[in-house]
């Protein structure tokens, strides 16, 4: 596209990207970053939102990262916390307004800051303290609040949903109908950004949900309904839902997928009734290799559990079953991580028993997919060191040498990326630079393998005059200021450290759907509540 001076364009009509209004950028993983910046020098809009003119575009950031924007917080003249539906339609609002008869982009972005859960980085300063830690984050604007309230969606029936969207004519990764059946979870795993920033649990009902697919159904023409959520087979009527929607579209040729499932024997049930002919594989994801570890990271799941489900999926006529686990996780001992192995094996003897039954125990094949532990913020980890390089890659090795039977395949994750995800994860707005400066250097793509190029990273570092290992691999004190306190996700610190000592003691905490309210304070703060109107009644 620079060789042949096209500027990056929408795929509707062409228009270069400066062009625009409003552009917006979804942050869903931290090694995205350089690709964000490389969007907007193909679009020709300027990187520093500082540098932006009148007739500029205003670069706005949402999704999961911009929990703690801080680390791109340059680049964007605002971001918007939390859910989006309702805050976009009042920021498209303000700036229609504004578009009449504004004189400047501080007026905008003033309009903007006023509506809840908009965040405009250039209206505070940031102060540290001599050893490099957060002072504070202080507004230097009348009318910017001092604290950044997440926007929450208290209906999801509600909420606009688009049903009419641009299809691609190429094979994309989410090529399907994306259902979502609920938002939130409540399970409380501590290491999981996912499970706190979400909260509550949503659910929409099932007549929306059939009046949705069958929109899309006739606006796409995809193939199959994927009933996405962070885990959907806990929604209410998750069975009722599934057999109204097969009934509706098996016939039609179009499939039905549950990416999210639970470690049960319910979930291999769902599974095996939504699947028809060749069953491809099933993924299990026990997290940690013992139980005293799956208590200090709150899984709540047991190896009686992962029994259960291996036998079902092995006895429905599966052959395949994925395991994920993570490394590095905090209190982890080489015990823990031996017994990763240890509950593969176990896995693969379970199915070539059962499956030998029916002379196929030679077919049976357990994959074993190992992931390095990234701490985040906002989670109950927030202040917790990520385990030393040199440490994880003793482990994987270890793990290397364990699992050598050929029934068993091992994939891990390169911890040069999992260093890195972690700085950006946890870093503040000084990382900006290192972000800049790597992007300068080439880095792009840095989330695959192939483009990934951790020494141009280092050399970043370097020039900015900043130490990875500050932000990836040091303690926080509990009562440390940090670069992400002025956002407030409805889970309370208080909350986030009485989970930090109780992962400590190994003691678990309930689900609040099922065993009542654990005392994060979301509910009482921000007026909300778990909706669980999945179960019932189509009206």
């Amino acid at each position: 596209m620079r060789e042949h001076r096209l500027p990056l364009f929408s795929l509707e009509n062409r228009r270069a990207l400066s062009d625009f209004d409003l552009v917006g950028f979804t942050l869903q993983y931290e090694l995205s970053y350089t690709n964000i910046l490389n969007m907007l020098a193909l679009g020709g809009i300027p990187l520093l939102a500082a540098e932006r003119s009148l007739g500029d575009p205003f670069v706005v950031g949402g999704g999961p990262c911009v929990f703690n924007p801080e680390p791109v917080a340059p680049f964007f003249d605002l971001f918007v916390i939390g859910d989006g539906e309702e805050a976009v339609s009042e920021l498209v609002d303000v700036y229609r307004e504004w578009k009449m008869d504004g004189a400047n982009r501080e007026e905008f972005l003033l309009k903007a800051a006023a509506i809840p859960g908009v965040y405009v980085p250039s209206f505070y300063d940031v102060e540290y303290y001599a050893d490099g830690t957060v002072k504070a984050i202080i507004p230097n604007r009348s009318g910017a609040p001092d604290r950044i309230e997440k926007r929450v969606v208290k209906d999801l029936d509600a909420a606009v949903f688009p049903d009419k969207f641009v299809v691609p004519y190429i094979d994309v990764v989410h090529d399907r109908i994306m259902l979502e059946v609920m938002r939130g979870c409540t399970r409380g795993c501590r290491f999981c950004q996912a499970g706190m920033i979400y909260r509550p649990v949503r659910e929409r009902r099932r007549a929306t949900l059939l009046k949705q697919a069958e929109a899309l159904a006739a606006a796409t023409g995809y193939e199959e309904i994927s009933l996405t959520s962070l885990s959907t087979s806990d929604y209410s009527g998750i069975e009722p839902l599934v057999d109204e929607l097969l009934a509706s579209y098996r016939g039609c040729g179009i499939g039905l997928s549950l990416p999210s499932l639970r470690l049960d024997s319910f979930s291999v049930g769902l599974a095996d009734r939504i699947q028809s002919g060749k069953k491809t594989g099933l993924t299990f994801a026990p997290e940690a290799g013992t139980q005293r570890l799956r208590d200090v990271i709150n899984k709540n799941v047991t190896e009686a559990d992962l029994d259960l489900a291996a036998t079902a999926a092995f006895e429905a006529g599966w052959d395949s079953v994925k395991l994920y686990f993570m490394i590095g996780l905090p209190t982890e001992t080489l015990e823990d991580v031996t017994g990763i192995a240890e509950l593969a094996q176990r896995v693969l003897e379970l199915g070539r028993r059962i499956r030998g039954k029916v002379g196929k125990a030679g077919r049976v094949r357990i994959s074993v997919s190992v992931a390095s532990f990234v701490p985040k913020s906002h989670t109950p980890f927030q202040w917790v060191p990520q385990a030393p390089l040199e440490e994880l890659n003793r482990r994987q090795e270890h793990l290397r040498r364990l699992l050598r039977d050929r029934s068993i395949a091992f994939s891990w994750t390169d911890v040069d990326k999992s260093l890195l995800e972690a700085v950006l994860a946890r870093g503040d707005r000084r990382v900006a630079d290192v972000i800049l400066r790597a992007w300068q250097k080439g880095c792009r793509l840095d989330g695959w393998s192939e483009h990934f190029d951790f020494a141009k990273w280092m050399e970043a570092f370097e020039e900015a005059h900043l130490d990875p290992y500050f932000y990836s691999h040091r303690e926080r004190d509990l009562d440390e200021g940090l670069p992400w306190d002025h956002i407030d996700s409805g889970v309370s610190k208080r909350f986030l450290i009485r989970e930090w000592q109780r992962a400590l003691a190994g003691e678990t905490t309930p689900d609040c759907r099922f065993e009542g309210c654990t005392g994060c304070r979301l509910c009482q703060d921000f007026g909300v509540r778990n909706e669980l109107v999945g179960g019932e009644e189509v009206q």
